[in-house]
């Protein structure tokens, strides 16, 4: 041990508690070495920490946390305990704890796959759409914030509690418009709403949502075409919101019907709008904020929950950006 390291034995119930928290192959128990700089060795049902004193008190923290999981029957992934270990780097409180936020379950999918949380900002989005009639959700790529809001709907429609989901984008992505693009109008729309049918295909039966397709039950279709309608009894997700004017902005809010939910989501760093067009999101945040009813979320590169890399990409773009405004 170093001459700053403390050492502290973990005892869990049995043998297979402690296999569980560590993971095939240790897994788990590297993910945590590497987020907090310390050393876990198991034992039998015991894990022998090591590390700085602060750092072990965390470690004990979070197998605390993950014990809890484990004992709900919550399969533990390396992914997770990642997602996990962040949290308990923050603010240690206790809505943020990984017991709390990753045990919500927001819907389980036509193939029994749970949709849950993954960081303290996104339990804080869920919280946030049920509690609301509009949400805004706004953060860098991978943090979830149209999946998890695409869940959401799903939950609503299934529980009855809108009759219809409504999902849109702005139809302008890194300069292209759907005029320059070749085929006809379902070819010319498929590459921009292409993500969001992932989702859904993600989370519901082939056969049972084309069905809700044929149907207009579920409609996916470009933001041109809300123009002149009002949405009732209806679960609508805008995403790509960066990329929207504030004339589109405008008329999409003033969408919402009598009994309808709306969440928009987009990352204001990467707007593809021509140069010099002020973006309907940054927009809507600046004269939104601090209406009743309305609630802005905010994620950040500890959000992103794709592949370990990503986090990082994005950090060393927001590092670039930072120093190019600095030098402007």
């Amino acid at each position: 041990m170093g001459e700053q390291d403390t050492e502290l034995t973990l005892v869990l119930a049995d043998n297979d508690e402690a296999s569980l928290i560590a993971g095939v192959q240790d897994q788990h128990l590297k993910a945590i070495e590497d987020q907090f700089h310390t050393t876990v060795i198991p034992r039998g049902n015991q894990l022998l920490v090591r590390g700085s004193a602060e750092n072990v008190r965390r470690v004990q923290r979070l197998v605390g946390e993950l014990t809890k999981l484990v004992r709900r029957g919550h399969p533990l992934s390396a992914s997770e305990v990642r997602y996990a270990a962040q949290i308990m780097s923050g603010e240690d409180k206790e809505e943020h704890r990984p017991s709390e936020v990753m045990s919500d379950v927001v819907v389980v999918s036509d193939r029994g796959k749970p949709v849950r949380p993954k960081s303290a900002a996104q339990r804080e989005y869920v919280d946030a759409i049920r509690s609301n009639d509009l949400v805004f959700g706004i953060g860098p790529a991978g943090t979830g914030k149209t999946y998890l809001a695409m869940a959401a709907a799903v939950d609503s429609f299934a529980r009855k509690q809108v009759s219809r989901i409504i999902l849109t984008r702005p139809a302008v992505e890194a300069g292209e418009r759907l005029g320059f693009l070749p085929g006809d109008l379902q070819a010319k729309v498929d590459p921009y709403l292409r993500p969001l049918f992932d989702a859904l295909y993600d989370m519901m039966d082939h056969d049972k949502l084309g069905k809700l397709l044929e149907r207009n039950v579920i409609e996916v279709a470009p933001l041109a075409f809300m123009r002149g309608r009002t949405l009732n009894d209806s679960f609508i997700i805008l995403d790509e919101a960066q990329n929207t004017t504030p004339e589109q902005m405008k008329m999409f809010l003033t969408r919402m019907g009598f009994g309808s939910k709306c969440v928009v989501t987009g990352d204001v760093t990467q707007i593809d709008l021509p140069r010099g067009q002020v973006s309907g999101l940054n927009q809507a945040r600046e004269i939104l904020n601090g209406v009743e009813g309305i609630a802005f979320v905010y994620f950040s590169e500890r959000d992103v929950v794709r592949h370990d890399l990503v986090q990082k990409i994005i950090k060393a773009y927001n590092h670039l950006d930072g120093e190019q405004r600095k030098a402007t």
